[in-house]
């Protein structure tokens, strides 16, 4: 089986403009993404999907492969898929750019199940929330799963909700997903969803068409995405430690 991980990057960003090449340790935060990707045992490929020249260069710059696609996408879902047409996969995995401390043991955890269960199209990630803050962020979101570990809900609100205090443990959700190919290209051309639009949470989409999405509990996971340049200087004083 075949495995090729995504990671779709545009230059403008509301919050952050150019996020991708700004200097993390002094790297540009892409190269750290791409870096971690490749340290994953079950990948094949990794490959930058963008639309921007800037990124592009950069990214052959530090000996990575980089794919042009369209600059009219909606979404980094629409970037992975026109990219993965062109590539001889099974699986595909959507990596964040934002992800600079992305572990390679957590992209493997996300695809295992994929060779051991034909039927399973979808996977994605979630861990434990230990923070208590955490529980009331909307920007954390939040996932609950049936008895086999199957996604039932994800939601910015908090679920389950405790009736007794601490009486359920709570799951983040990690926002990296593995697809097998040809359920990959199905999805990004699905129209976007009540819930979905309601939470702003794409996943729902899958569930809300009747698709189940597998979340693969992990402890190989840093959450210290790189939304704005304070983000950025966290990032920093993390590597520094």
């Amino acid at each position: 089986m075949k495995a090729l991980g995504i990671i779709p990057a545009r230059y403008h960003a509301t919050r952050f403009e150019g996020k991708p090449l700004a200097l993390l340790g002094g790297r540009p935060v892409l190269q750290h993404v791409y870096e971690g990707s490749q340290k994953s045992s079950l990948l094949s490929e990794v490959v930058v999907a963008t639309d921007d020249e800037r990124i592009a260069v950069a990214v052959r710059k530090f000996g990575g492969k980089v794919v042009m696609t369209s600059p009219d996408h909606a979404s980094g879902t629409d970037r992975v898929a026109e990219a993965a047409r062109s590539h001889d996969a099974d699986v595909v995995v959507n990596i964040q750019g934002d992800e600079p401390f992305i572990a390679g043991e957590a992209i493997d955890q996300a695809l295992e199940p994929f060779f051991a269960h034909p039927e399973i199209e979808m996977t994605t990630l979630m861990r434990a929330i230990e923070r208590r803050e955490d529980l009331a962020d909307p920007n954390v979101v939040k996932v609950v799963v049936d008895s086999q570990g199957f996604a039932l809900y994800f939601s910015r609100s908090r679920i389950p909700y405790p009736r007794q205090q601490d009486s359920a443990p709570a799951y983040e959700h990690i926002g990296l997903y593995a697809y097998r190919k040809d359920f990959l290209l199905r999805f990004a051309s699905l129209a976007p969803t009540k819930l979905e639009k309601t939470e702003a949470l794409e996943q729902l989409r899958a569930l809300e068409n009747g698709h189940r999405i597998l979340a693969v509990e992990t402890r190989h996971h840093v959450g210290l995405s790189i939304d704005t340049p304070a983000d950025l200087e966290r990032a920093e004083q993390f590597l520094r430690r």
